[in-house]
């Protein structure tokens, strides 16, 4: 039997593997891989850095796939046909979750089948469709080579990692901030515990939010990129002047939709739309933007400047590809207002979250936070204004949760 298991955070954008040794009860090594698949007509696949370095190379051609994770709960998502070959949602799970685990098995040298696999407190609000999502990614571990699976939030992942740094016992709250949601465990956490198997009864309160860092990323494409591609024109039809539909301009924002607009309806619509409005320029970008595959290029053009706004008070986005020439200009203001709404929703739940755990703010010793939307201002303003800054904890932006994961097998029943 292999001496090691294995802890899986796999995230809408990025998915991390750590190994630990059974021994030791040590993190022997870490793997870091993007959650990004490309296909090509010639049936190959790649995954993570690859998968980015082959669409470039390719010119933008074949199908790039982001944010899988997001297929998850969505019960109207059965299958979809990639150059001919029927994928599923599992399908396509399985090909992130079997690239990590080759890859830490050719590390070790010995093939492991057992995984602690990190789940969102939410995959959805609906229970049945969260249901459905731990099916799902039940059924992708299983085919990627796994046997022996186990769920574990992955806040509480974070805490256990957490766990190892402290001194005293602590009521700790843990926000793990990830592409596709917000989440959050508040737990009483105590080195003189480590070896315990039990450990739920130190948890007080688990909960989460389905917002994360995709949707930032939307925010800044539908409130300063949309204008490109014809927002806000009109159309003439049997005499009356009508708006574009609004649909087509949110699917643009949507990055789990747009790998399937090609061959969608929507394209389809727009060769009329483009007629309706006089061969109009911004219709002709749109449908350049589509059938070039262009969305990744420039959903890295504003993850990069959303990341910037980390630490400076604007950021400037510049895009150049097929005749589409963007620059625009983001104040870090302008971008706290494009979020207030969706940073007021988190707010209001963490708020929430707390009264309902029965914990006085003044008993909660410190916070720790981890995933990289937790690195923007707005998120930080949140626990700044409740708490203490000398409470405030970071940790590694995208290893603590996968690290915390292969720990707690060691806390399992």
């Amino acid at each position: 039997m292999a001496n090691h298991i294995y802890g899986i955070d796999f995230g809408t954008s990025n998915s991390v593997l750590a190994i630990a040794n059974k021994d030791s009860k040590e993190i022997k090594h870490v793997i870091s891989e993007q959650s990004v698949i490309h296909f090509t007509e010639s049936s190959q696949i790649s995954i993570g850095k690859k998968a980015v370095e082959h669409y470039i190379q390719n010119n933008l051609k074949g199908r790039l796939l982001k944010s899988v994770k997001t297929l998850l709960p969505q019960a109207s998502f059965t299958f979809t046909y990639i150059y001919g070959k029927k994928y599923t949602a599992e399908d396509l799970v399985c090909l992130l979750l079997k690239s990590l685990k080759k890859e830490a098995d050719e590390y070790l040298g010995e093939e492991v089948t057992e995984v602690i696999m990190g789940r969102p407190v939410v995959f959805s609000e609906d229970p049945e469709k969260d249901k459905l999502a731990e099916k799902r990614l039940l059924a992708a571990a299983k085919k990627a080579g796994f046997e022996n699976i186990w769920f574990q939030y992955e806040p509480i992942g974070a805490g256990f990692l957490y766990e190892q740094s402290i001194e005293k016992p602590e009521v700790v709250l843990i926000g793990d901030f990830g592409g596709g949601t917000s989440d959050f465990t508040l737990m009483r956490l105590d080195r003189n515990n480590l070896n315990l198997a039990d450990r739920k009864s130190q948890i007080i309160n688990t909960g989460g939010i389905h917002i994360g860092g995709d949707d930032f990323d939307a925010l800044i494409m539908w409130h300063k990129m949309v204008s490109y591609f014809g927002y806000g024109l009109k159309y003439e039809s049997f005499g009356k002047m009508l708006d574009l539909p609004v649909h087509i301009y949110r699917s643009l924002c949507e990055w789990e939709q747009m790998a399937f607009l090609k061959e969608g309806k929507l394209r389809k619509s727009l060769d009329s739309y483009y007629l309706y409005t006089q061969r109009n320029p911004a219709i002709q970008r749109l449908m350049t933007f589509i059938d070039q595959n262009l969305g990744f290029s420039l959903f890295r053009k504003i993850e990069k400047a959303k990341i910037e706004l980390s630490e400076k008070s604007f950021a400037d986005i510049q895009f150049s590809e097929a005749g589409i020439e963007i620059q625009e200009h983001l104040e870090l203001n302008e971008f706290n207002e494009f979020a207030i709404k969706e940073v007021s929703k988190i707010e209001a739940f963490l708020s929430e979250f707390i009264e309902k755990s029965g914990v006085p703010h003044s008993e909660i010793n410190n916070i720790f936070l981890t995933g990289g939307t937790s690195s923007l201002q707005a998120v930080r303003n949140i626990f700044t204004n409740k708490f203490s800054d000398e409470k405030i904890h970071r940790g590694d932006n995208f290893n603590s949760v996968a690290q915390g994961l292969a720990l707690s097998y060691f806390y399992r029943n």
